[in-house]
This record gives C-alpha cells, structure tokens and sequence, in this order.
C-alpha cells in the first residue's frame, strides 16, 4: 500500500500534513511533518485486537502548544545543556534558557516546532529534511538534516539520521515518542515489564544535569538488566529517583563500534505487546512521563503523570560539556549518521 497523506493544519502559512506507512500485517504508523512527531502506531495485541500504541494529538496544533515533546523529533541538541552554555573551538554560545537556568531540545523553537520538508520515498517510508541556518537558536553552522522513517513488514519502524554541517557544530538527534503498550488512553505505565541493556546510568541533580562521573545499576532501582515493572522502584527513597521524580535518566549501552545494538525490550503482560529499541547511539534516556499533567490527547482523552514512557536514543546530557563523554560535535565536511529502530510485536501468549 502506498503511504497515505492527507491534511493536518497549518502552521505560519506552511501546509502541515499528516503521513500514514502501513504494512501487511495491518500494522499502521503516522508522522507528521511538524515537528516529525510520530502521531499514532496501531498495533495488534494478542487477540489480534488493534490499539494506539503512542500518546499524541490529534491536530497540529496540540504539538505547538501542549509541553511534552510528545512524539518530537528533537534537536539540535537533545536533552539538557548546562547553564545553556557550551565551548567549541575556543569559542562559547550561549543558549536559551528554556528549562531553568538550563537549555532542553534545542531551544525555545528546536526541530520539534519545525515544519520539515516531507517526500514520499517508497511503499512504507516517509523523508523528512530541514534546514537549519548558522544561528538558529544560536547554534554554530548551516546543518542539513534529513530523517528517513521506514515501516518494515516485521513490525520494525526505522530511523534513520544523517546531518552535515559548514561549520563545526553539536548534534544530537532522537525521537520523543512516549509509550503505552496497552493503548494510549489507558493510564498508567506502571505495570509495563522493561528490560535495558546497560551496566551503568548517568547520575544527574535535581535539575537532571549529570553530576560527571557515571554509575553502575546493579544494586539500585536502575538495574533492569533482568527485567522488571516500572512501578517497582519508580518511588523507591534513592536520592537518583527523587532528583528525576522517578526515572528521567540517560542508560550507557555496551558499545559495538558504531553497530546497531539492543537498547531495550519493554512487555506488557495484559495485551502482550513487546517493544524492543535497537539503535547506534551511545546513550538511551528511560524518562517515565514524571511531568505529564492531565492535558487533553487524542480523542479528548487525558495523559496524566505516568501515562507513558519514553526510550530516546541519544548522547549523554551535557555532553559538549563533559570531555569524558562520548563527542556530539560534527566537524565540517563529516556526516552525521545514526540509526534507531523501534520494533513492536506480540507474544503468542
């Protein structure tokens, strides 16, 4: 089936669509063009039954002004810069201070609140690209971005990133989708089973900026080596829970030198959806919707606190600021490329 498109709004004159991919197996994922923001993905459970598996809006203008990033593509830089302040080369940019005395996602308008350029690229995949001038949110160089989101027939929604630069710069790309395997307007996340790939998280303040050295899981609510349900420490009196208010907190993933590695597989035992998150990127922040507040979603339903999770694939917070992290910065003439896949399945029983 061809990728089905049709009208989703309009923002500051610019025609805002909405893209539907769609695979054999009845599964179904849209994304808009605002922001790339995944909208809805309709998968079986395991008596065939379809639900929406994401939290989102149901027109464009629930992106512009509802917080939450919910669905976002995120950047220049996701996640949070210190003071909003990094050097490079020498030289400092000073960033808004949109999240306190912090930067987050890119700014007051990231690539979140950007309307991208949208092609239809093949039976189930949708490019996006965008075109993000030399100061924009006062970030160095003239980047082009582009974003590839492919629906496989195995159920695998594919991102694929690739930016370039002019000048030597910081990227850092995810996608911001939050998560319920049991349907996005059935409530709490807490009984979801996850399981993450990682030895070892980043610490963070109360402002969730990281505190510089990283820290190993075992032996703490962070270790879901083995597997367990996100309710069962997520209150736990553990000075990391209560600076995140629960889990907001970046995973280091064993590395496999640039190769696709699994991330994460999160089960939901009532419906028996299995998510599973496989991608290039050092880091994954686990964040389990601690501030949403209530605000009105898809249908008109609510998505109070807790309602969803997110995996963002990503660089550490704070990494242009931290030498000892993994490097977000694109040098000139070098190509940004990362991968994320994003694979939803059905347990037999």
């Amino acid at each position: 089936m061809k990728v089905q498109r049709r009208p989703f709004g309009a923002v500051d004159g610019q025609t805002v669509e909405l893209f539907t991919l769609t695979n054999p197996a009845g599964m179904e994922v849209s994304i808009t063009n605002f922001g790339g923001s995944l909208v809805r993905w309709l998968a079986p459970d395991k008596e065939g039954e379809l639900a929406d598996i994401v939290l989102g809006f149901d027109s464009v203008e629930g992106y512009q002004n509802t917080p939450g990033y919910l669905g976002a593509l995120v950047g220049r830089y996701a996640n949070r810069i210190a003071g909003a302040y990094f050097e490079l080369n020498g030289r400092g940019y000073h960033l808004a201070k949109n999240d306190g005395d912090n930067h987050l996602h890119g700014g007051e308008r990231g690539f979140s609140h950007r309307v991208w350029d949208a092609l239809v690229t093949g039976d189930a995949s949708l490019t996006l690209t965008y075109f993000s001038p030399h100061g924009e949110e006062n970030y160095p160089g003239n980047l082009q971005v582009k974003v590839v989101y492919t629906l496989r027939d195995t159920g695998e929604l594919v991102l694929e990133y690739t930016a370039e630069t002019d000048q030597d710069t910081i990227v850092n790309l995810t996608n911001h989708a939050y998560f319920n395997l049991a349907g996005h307007d059935q409530g709490s996340i807490l009984d979801h089973v996850v399981r993450i790939y990682a030895d070892q998280y980043v610490p963070v303040d109360a402002q969730c900026i990281p505190l510089g050295e990283l820290a190993d899981v075992a032996g703490t609510p962070f270790d879901f080596r083995a597997g367990r349900a996100i309710g069962e420490e997520i209150d736990a009196d553990h000075p990391q829970i209560r600076n995140g208010q629960g889990y907001d907190h970046n995973f280091v993933l064993r590395p496999a030198a640039g190769a696709l590695v699994q991330a994460a597989e999160v089960r939901h035992p009532a419906s028996g959806r299995v998510l599973e998150v496989y991608t290039t990127k050092p880091g994954m922040q686990f964040y389990t919707g601690n501030h949403l507040a209530g605000s009105a979603g898809k249908g008109g339903c609510a998505y109070p606190r807790r309602s969803g999770f997110c995996l963002e694939t990503q660089f550490y917070p704070d990494s242009p600021n931290r030498p000892s992290f993994p490097s977000p910065v694109l040098r000139a003439g070098e190509r940004y490329h990362h991968s994320t896949i994003y694979k939803v399945s059905c347990l037999d029983e």
